[in-house]
């Protein structure tokens, strides 16, 4: 379950989409996945972010 907090770190947001966190890394590289922002030298999505982007997925397989 996704905490009530507006921001989340690359692990909370791995486990909340049930991928590994090099998945997450690797679309952070390749600017696929949802946004993300820079805090300091941390990495930090909103969960708007990541609810947005998911509902921007089309869950048609290729």
């Amino acid at each position: 379950m996704k905490p009530q907090a507006s921001l989340a770190d690359p692990a909370e947001v791995a486990e909340y989409l049930k991928i590994p966190m090099k998945t997450l890394a690797m679309w952070r590289y390749r600017q696929i996945g949802p946004k993300w922002r820079r805090v300091g030298r941390h990495i930090r999505y909103r969960w708007s972010d990541i609810e947005k982007w998911l509902d921007q997925q089309s869950g048609d397989a290729a």
